[in-house]
């Protein structure tokens, strides 16, 4: 766990040097690797677990899904338009960004789970658990955007054609992944590697932080 944590640090590390010291046509096109790379490292540590592998990459679909009919039909987010460093594009989506759903879903499933056991100090599957948990995780997700949609112009990620995101961005971000929560929560949420989630949860906050305010 100790290598997996690393190479998370390094490569936020690395990437908040790079931008800030000038670097970032050299660094953001890198996006896609980065993104996979932390893709990998979950799977590295959930392989041998088929059935969550199979739920987790719900996400990438339904997350594909939502993204393409807010580009090319402006529903649930609002109007915007993928830019270039997110990598290839299907339908002007990029593939990599239902690997970001992917991501901060375990990311916020596994905080929340940690979290959960904490307050109510009950590991079981109860129906109480779950709306509970998936509140909560659906917020952590909603709360990183917020942080991520100031920045992610300047960074060639996406860009809204009115400039700034519309709440119903934000709106959407929450309902889609309580949704998404919803569906996989109870199947995913204990199996999943809490300190994994954590530094992964952490290290995107403070990349999307550290490239605003620096």
């Amino acid at each position: 766990m100790k290598y997996s944590i690393g190479l998370i640090w390094l490569f936020t590390i690395s990437g908040i040097i790079g931008i800030t010291l000038g670097y970032e046509e050299w660094f953001l096109p890198k996006t896609p690797l980065h993104l996979s790379i932390f893709l990998g490292l979950i799977f590295y540590h959930h392989y041998k677990d088929k059935s969550f592998i199979w739920w987790l990459s719900i996400t990438f679909v339904i997350g594909f899904l939502v993204e393409y009919l807010g580009v090319n039909h402006g529903l649930i987010f609002g109007d915007y338009k993928y830019g270039e460093n997110l990598g290839w594009k299907y339908k002007g989506v990029p593939i990599m960004i239902g690997v970001n759903w992917m991501l901060l879903t375990y990311c916020s499933i596994g905080i929340s789970h940690n979290l959960i056991n904490k307050l109510f100090n009950n590991n079981k599957k109860t129906k109480k658990l779950l709306i509970t948990g998936s509140l909560i995780s659906a917020s952590l997700m909603t709360a990183l955007d917020i942080i991520i949609e100031p920045i992610a112009p300047r960074l060639d990620f996406w860009k809204f054609t009115l400039e700034i995101a519309p709440l119903s961005n934000y709106i959407g971000w929450l309902m889609v992944s309580l949704i998404i929560h919803l569906m996989i929560w109870n199947q995913t949420s204990y199996k999943c590697n809490k300190t994994l989630a954590y530094h992964l949860y952490v290290s995107l906050t403070i990349f999307f932080l550290g490239c605003y305010f620096l």
